[in-house]
């Protein structure tokens, strides 16, 4: 691709690769939930690098025009079930939303080479994990119990943080941002460890969100939240 020129100010190369790839869209010749070439093909077909397809398609994927699906490949986005997306907010953005105090409390804060944690990151057999849990506190009563597993290749510097002054979604977003998630939502009983941490009467049931995330093109971070049905709703916006 040649930069084209705007007065005197060149268009980027990966702003001109955009600007093909929304246009193939919105001609029709690629459809709704069509897989597009690969990095390398593209980076073969305009003579670009693929640090300069990588831009491209990273930025249409953190605008929704593309998703990409690990293991698959780079597809248009399907708008269609765009309603069925969920986007929900870190738990101290929330609680302040609302007016309200924000406090953390950290259980624990370590090294893992728990096996099931290791391959729920895609890390090796023999590699580690980080592995936090914190009980979230909205005007000192506890309505989150978050137990999560961190990839140590992304966030190093995981078990150095001070997460009672700053979250881990804070912190992570800060250091990798995520590029794409997974969420579950169920009702679920609690096990003993999370009902005292958050003061539950035995029988209360949990609303729990279960959310896989993924930074530079890894998984980043396996999280389960835990909140009491009886002080949580879930709010989100799509």
């Amino acid at each position: 691709m040649n930069a084209e020129k705007n007065g005197t100010t060149a268009t980027p190369a990966y702003q001109q690769l955009k600007d093909y790839v929304r246009k193939m869209i919105e001609t029709g010749q690629w459809r709704l939930g069509d897989m597009i070439p690969t990095e390398l093909s593209l980076a073969a077909e305009f003579a670009l690098s693929r640090m300069t397809v990588n831009r491209a398609l990273r930025e249409l994927v953190s605008e929704n025009v593309l998703t990409r699906v690990r293991g698959r490949g780079t597809f248009i986005t399907d708008r269609r079930y765009q309603s069925t997306l969920i986007e929900i907010r870190g738990i101290a953005e929330e609680i302040r939303s609302r007016g309200d105090a924000h406090r953390s409390k950290v259980l624990l804060l370590e090294a893992t080479h728990n096996a099931a944690a290791l391959q729920t990151l895609e890390l090796p057999q023999n590699g580690t994990a980080f592995h936090s849990r914190i009980v979230h506190f909205e005007n000192d009563v506890p309505i989150q119990f978050e137990d999560r597993y961190v990839n140590s290749l992304i966030f190093p510097d995981y078990l150095d943080q001070d997460f009672e002054s700053e979250t881990p979604n804070e912190y992570m977003m800060r250091v990798a941002p995520a590029q794409g998630a997974e969420y579950w939502i169920t009702a679920r009983k609690t096990n003993a460890m999370v009902r005292q941490a958050l003061m539950m009467p035995i029988g209360e049931p949990c609303l729990v969100l279960r959310r896989r995330t993924e930074a530079q093109r890894q998984i980043a971070s396996d999280v389960t939240l835990w909140h009491p049905a009886s002080r949580y709703k879930l709010n989100g916006r799509y």
